[in-house]
């Protein structure tokens, strides 16, 4: 199930709008492709980055892949319970899996996809 309400990179990252600010996550394909994810590494608040930058990284048993924003903005917040549940990750990628909330530079760049637009990526494989 991919959710509607957000908008989704090639990159298998999720982004949800929330007024100025935008929460990052990765999808559920991104981590069945990963596996069991064991540890997760995320920017420090107050950190800004520009659209596409690396801001952190995610390891599994099977690799590690690094986290691009797909925004500029500014680090709110970062997922805490991540530091001694990083199986979040994989239990619930759009939900209590969520990554970074981000304060937005500007509005969301175009080349996002939406559900369906990604979904289509995904049977394209």
């Amino acid at each position: 199930m991919i959710p509607d309400d957000r908008l989704y990179t090639e990159q298998h990252e999720w982004l949800k709008l929330e007024g100025g600010e935008a929460v990052l996550g990765i999808t559920d394909f991104a981590q069945q492709e990963l596996g069991d994810v064991v540890f997760v590494d995320l920017p420090s608040p107050g950190q800004a980055f520009g659209e596409g930058f690396e801001i952190g990284a995610i390891e599994s048993v099977k690799a590690v892949a690094e986290i691009f924003t797909p925004v500029g903005g500014t680090v709110e917040a970062t997922n805490s319970q991540l530091e001694d549940a990083p199986e979040l990750v994989n239990e619930d990628p759009y939900g209590e899996g969520w990554l970074v909330r981000l304060r937005l530079d500007g509005e969301a760049p175009d080349g996002l996809m939406t559900a369906a637009e990604y979904e289509a990526l995904l049977a394209a494989g």
